[in-house]
């Protein structure tokens, strides 16, 4: 279907060896895909989701703040996705003509085996949106700081995420505050000595106690990022020990444990009568006891008690006049 003037369809950024302008993702990688309006000035809105479903794949996310703004698909695919074509149906709505145009996306995963990024090291962008940091020159930039500071041969964006995504707040709508984004990269070199920095005793003692930690190589990224350092996490996959146990397949026989003896069907009678009696009887003792007790100090008590009516009465027949 041709696409009407009002819609462009971005070029898809995929950050993968095949470089910008393709369509391909690995599971190594994280990928983007923009839907733009800008041949008019039209408010319009997108809806995506897999062919044959009501919804998008799970791993993959849209974003349009606003009917004037850019629409955005990001993710990273898993493993499970590997080879299999993921169609993506994308119909866009012009809010002023009414206007609807559908357009298939054909996403290819291939297999990130050959290239793989053991080293991965997962940054908290505090001044930055996700849609903001989707955007090609943008991430372009980030990972250049980022290659700069590690030095690897290979590097590539793994996942970024929205930090709404993770359980953050969102921010006051003062002083253009952002919601912040989680930006994961992998490599193939260990992880440099500035990015080690953050887990020396002091730094994580300024973490703490909610202190910004000193780390030397800050500067390369303070001109456009401001790295929460605190948020910093570093996974090496080459020390990571597999739990998986090799199940030994046996025979299917259980263990001898001996022959089977069930209870005997001649079980010997117990008289419950006894106990029935003591049951009943000792607490009827005891509320016996307890109402005889009553009755004699309510009944028998009564001799020594001065009344004073049975005095006032008669001085009320002789006087005529009540005496308290």
């Amino acid at each position: 279907m041709q696409l009407p003037r009002w819609w462009e369809l971005g070029d898809p950024c995929a950050w993968t060896r095949q470089g910008r302008g393709t369509r391909r993702m690995s599971p190594a990688t994280t990928g983007t895909f923009l839907l733009t309006g800008e041949i008019s000035n039209d408010p319009i809105t997108f809806n995506t989701n897999l062919m044959g479903y009501p919804d998008r794949p799970g791993w993959l996310r849209y974003i349009q703040r606003t009917p004037y703004s850019d629409g955005v698909l990001y993710g990273s695919p898993t493993a499970e996705n590997v080879g299999k074509p993921t169609i993506i149906e994308i119909t866009a709505y012009n809010r002023c003509t009414f206007e609807t145009a559908r357009h298939n996306l054909i996403i290819n995963i291939m297999s990130a085996e050959d290239f793989p990024l053991p080293y991965q090291a997962e940054f908290f962008i505090k001044n930055m949106n996700v849609e903001e940091m989707l955007a090609s020159e943008v991430l372009g930039d980030f990972l250049g700081a980022v290659k700069n500071v590690w030095q690897p041969e290979r590097l590539n964006a793994i996942n970024i995420t929205s930090a709404l995504d993770r359980g953050g707040r969102v921010p006051l709508p003062i002083n253009d505050m952002k919601e912040g984004v989680y930006v994961m990269v992998g490599a193939d070199v260990p992880f440099s000595s500035c990015l080690r920095e953050v887990e020396n005793p002091q730094n994580q003692l300024r973490c703490s106690q909610e202190m910004e930690p000193v780390i030397t190589c800050d500067k390369k990224f303070r001109t456009q990022f401001y790295i929460d350092w605190c948020k910093i996490s570093l996974v090496d996959k080459t020390k990571q020990v597999s739990t998986y146990q090799e199940v030994i397949r046996g025979e299917g026989i259980l263990p001898d444990g001996g022959e089977y003896k069930p209870p005997s069907d001649s079980l010997k009678s117990r008289d419950y009568y006894t106990d029935f009696l003591i049951t009943l009887a000792v607490p009827s003792a005891v509320a016996l006891v307890l109402f005889l007790i009553l009755a004699y100090i309510m009944c028998c008590r009564r001799e020594g008690v001065n009344l004073p009516h049975q005095t006032q009465i008669p001085q009320q027949q002789s006087t005529g006049k009540w005496y308290p």
